[in-house]
């Protein structure tokens, strides 16, 4: 407890030099974008996955064909497109969907959870990753589903 007093102290004391510092560590961290061509390419401002840390950032994954560039037909084909794109995606960035530690599922309708969570269940590790799932979310182009992720890499 004492150590955080005298960092709280030391930092008050000299806000220039924590400014320093702050960005000193910025710089050090290394974030490199992952993308590959085995998914769809992100349909906005954003990376298919961000590499940081030690971990694997996914942004929101779709049930998009990556070769036809169209949605999949229904819930469960969508579903299964989502994770197909993110398993293509941790690949690219040098780990698998054996290293989830994090899902995000968002997805339109509540009524197709059960569904939803039977695709799911067909690609995770075990133990499966923690997750949340927030239903009745608006997503565009008429999609149904979209998988967010943390993943972990694998130790040098």
């Amino acid at each position: 407890m004492t150590s955080g007093i005298r960092e709280a102290e030391r930092l008050s004391a000299s806000p220039a030099s924590a400014l320093a510092q702050s960005d000193e560590r910025q710089s050090q961290m290394t974030r490199k974008a992952t993308a590959t061509d085995s998914a769809p390419p992100a349909l906005g401002p954003y990376s298919q996955a961000i590499v940081a840390g030690g971990l694997v950032f996914c942004s929101g994954t779709a049930g998009i064909d990556p070769a036809t560039g169209v949605p999949g037909d229904g819930i469960e084909a969508q579903a299964e497109l989502a994770l197909r794109n993110l398993d293509s995606i941790l690949t690219a960035a040098g780990t698998s969907l054996q290293a989830l530690v994090k899902t995000t599922i968002f997805y339109t309708n509540a009524e197709d959870f059960a569904t939803i969570n039977a695709v799911y269940a067909r690609f995770m590790p075990d133990p499966p990753p923690a997750r949340s799932a927030p239903a009745n979310v608006v997503l565009p182009r008429g999609l149904l589903i979209s998988i967010d992720a943390i993943a972990v890499l694998p130790s040098a």
